[in-house]
């Protein structure tokens, strides 16, 4: 039973048609690792605390550093220096100190991402980096996990979630590395509000999925044009012979 605290805070969620008590708690009793506390870490994370995820784990081995601050709202000036993970749980902890936020200051690894995703009911991706999304990807697979994989570079970004058995995986978009050279964040730079819409749209597809609520973005990449300020969607198919989820039974 939700108590007059949370009633009154979550409101405006509980009015929702389809929503209700029933979807609030559904939320608090639920858990999210978020694999990044950067530019979309930032946003998510706050979005995730705020509509009341009970139980938020952040994973990132970084400091803060003056350059981030362009886009990851989530720290601020007097937090360069800081581990990430760290300035982001002081932040959410400010928003709703009921919460409980578990914070690691290590690197996702195929070594440790076992042991740590299989405490969470879903994990988002908020990562820059290829080799550890298919880290995620394949353990997420092993262990039946949903996560939501989002991406952003320069002017655009990216956002899919992918759910075992019930559609493509990260490999079925993306089979192997980037080429050496190919150019990335640093080297063409990133709007900083681009990934603040991607990891928005990354929460809201977890509190959806999380709360039962419409239909998610599976199998359906949905990429978003910040100069062009419009949304484009490209659907995707499980790739039968994909090394990752081919061989899983979908539904």
């Amino acid at each position: 039973m939700l108590n007059d605290e949370q009633l009154a805070r979550y409101g405006r969620n509980i009015s929702l048609s389809g929503f209700g008590p029933e979807g609030q708690e559904k939320l608090l009793n639920s858990s999210v690792l978020l694999a990044g506390a950067g530019g979309l870490g930032s946003p998510a994370a706050y979005y995730l605390a705020a509509a009341g995820v009970g139980r938020i784990g952040i994973i990132d081995g970084d400091l803060v550093d003056v350059s981030n601050l362009q886009r990851q709202i989530l720290h601020g000036t007097p937090d360069v220096g800081r581990p990430k993970v760290q300035s982001g749980r002081d932040k959410l902890i400010h928003l709703d100190p009921d919460l409980r936020i578990e914070t690691y200051l290590e690197r996702l690894t195929g070594e440790n991402a076992t042991s740590l995703i299989s405490q969470y009911d879903l994990v988002l991706d908020c990562t820059d980096n290829f080799s550890i999304r298919f880290i995620l990807n394949d353990a997420c697979l092993r262990l039946g996990k949903p996560f939501i994989y989002g991406g952003v570079l320069a002017y655009a970004g990216q956002v899919m979630i992918i759910v075992p058995g019930q559609g493509p995986c990260f490999r079925c978009l993306y089979r192997n590395d980037p080429q050496p050279g190919v150019p990335d964040c640093s080297s063409l730079g990133v709007l900083g509000t681009v990934p603040g819409v991607i990891g928005t749209l990354q929460a809201c597809e977890a509190v959806k999925y999380l709360a039962g609520l419409g239909e998610p973005l599976v199998g359906r990449l949905l990429v978003y044009d910040a100069l062009e300020a419009s949304f484009s969607e490209v659907r995707l198919e499980r790739d039968p012979l994909c090394p990752s989820c081919g061989s899983i039974n979908t539904d």
